[in-house]
């Protein structure tokens, strides 16, 4: 007890913190999303979302190549397709924007992991994450077409397929997918736990997926529920998933800590768009410091045990540790 016990003794300088520091987040451990539409010289910032743009394929690979030389190890793709449909058609057509964008990344920079989001909400007339009968989703047809798009990345030369959808049985029929096609050293890193989340709204202007009607409660997971996370991340690991993710982040770090106690895969965290978006716009107001409030965020999502954190934050925070 105090005045033996003080705290404050290995607190004293910057190297005696650093000594002592109980986590550390490299740069080596994010992932940074791109956003890629058709087109050539495109690089058009969201407005929602200072610093983060949409590219066309050459500007976004002269980007990406930037991107690695910075240590940042992958980068997980995002289409913005040039016609949409009620069958999202254009997700899994093999001349699709992220089909052609990961077969030139790997071209140029081909030590860069890529990762492809797999879903249709880009893709669908509707902005919904699957196949609608009478305006509902339609989960078993749907998983048909994401086990499609997947083989379709993996024929384009995608290091890992990202499922993002939350239907039901998708994992195991992307895996059976894959392996059958000889693609079986294609790993999966599901969307095990996404939340049906207000914080999605600056990607869904980035990305102009917003549902046409309704929402989608009914397929993603509802904040208040715990129980279920778990319920969800070991169907996906038994259905053969090689990491687990939560998404949102921040407002879901308890989830994190949960699956990091409980399960024995990778735990991936996704910093979502409204996370980063007020972030910044807090800091071009001046009520905070940016770098500072950015690392401390970061820092809190590997503290509660995630070990990738997919996050729009990953360029800024390899220069501030550069």
């Amino acid at each position: 007890m105090f005045p033996e016990e003080r705290p404050r003794r290995l607190r004293q300088n910057s190297s005696l913190r650093s000594l002592v520091r109980e986590t550390e987040l490299q740069i080596s451990h994010l992932i940074y999303p791109y956003f890629v539409m058709p087109g050539s010289g495109i690089k058009t910032e969201i407005e929602a979302m200072p610093g983060c743009y949409r590219f066309s394929i050459d500007t976004l690979v002269e980007d990406a190549r930037e991107t690695f030389d910075m240590g940042i190890p992958a980068v997980i793709l995002f289409g913005l397709p040039e016609k949409k449909d009620e069958r999202g058609s254009e997700a899994w057509s093999p001349k699709g924007v992220v089909q052609k964008t990961i077969a030139e990344l790997k071209r140029t920079v081909p030590e860069l992991l890529v990762i492809t989001d797999v879903c249709m909400c880009e893709y669908t007339s509707h902005g919904h994450c699957g196949l609608l009968k009478k305006n509902k989703i339609d989960n078993d047809s749907t998983v048909e077409m994401l086990a499609k798009i997947a083989l379709s990345h993996a024929r384009a030369g995608a290091d890992l397929v990202a499922p993002s959808d939350m239907m039901d049985g998708r994992i195991g029929a992307i895996r059976e997918e894959l392996d059958e096609n000889s693609f079986e050293h294609i790993a999966i890193m599901s969307y095990a736990v996404k939340y049906s989340s207000s914080f999605y709204g600056p990607f869904r202007e980035a990305a102009d997926c917003a549902p046409g009607f309704g929402d989608r409660s009914s397929y993603q997971m509802d904040p208040a529920n715990k129980r279920e996370a778990l319920k969800e991340a070991s169907l996906d690991m038994q259905e053969g998933a090689d990491i687990l993710m939560v998404k949102p982040a921040m407002a879901y770090l308890d989830i994190i800590h949960i699956l990091n106690q409980e399960f024995y895969l990778p735990i991936a965290a996704y910093q979502v768009s409204g996370e980063y978006s007020m972030i910044k716009a807090a800091a071009q107001k001046g009520w905070i410091d940016e770098k500072r409030v950015m690392a401390e965020s970061l820092i809190s999502i590997k503290r509660a045990g995630a070990d990738i954190i997919l996050t729009y934050f990953a360029k800024e925070y390899a220069r501030l540790k550069g």
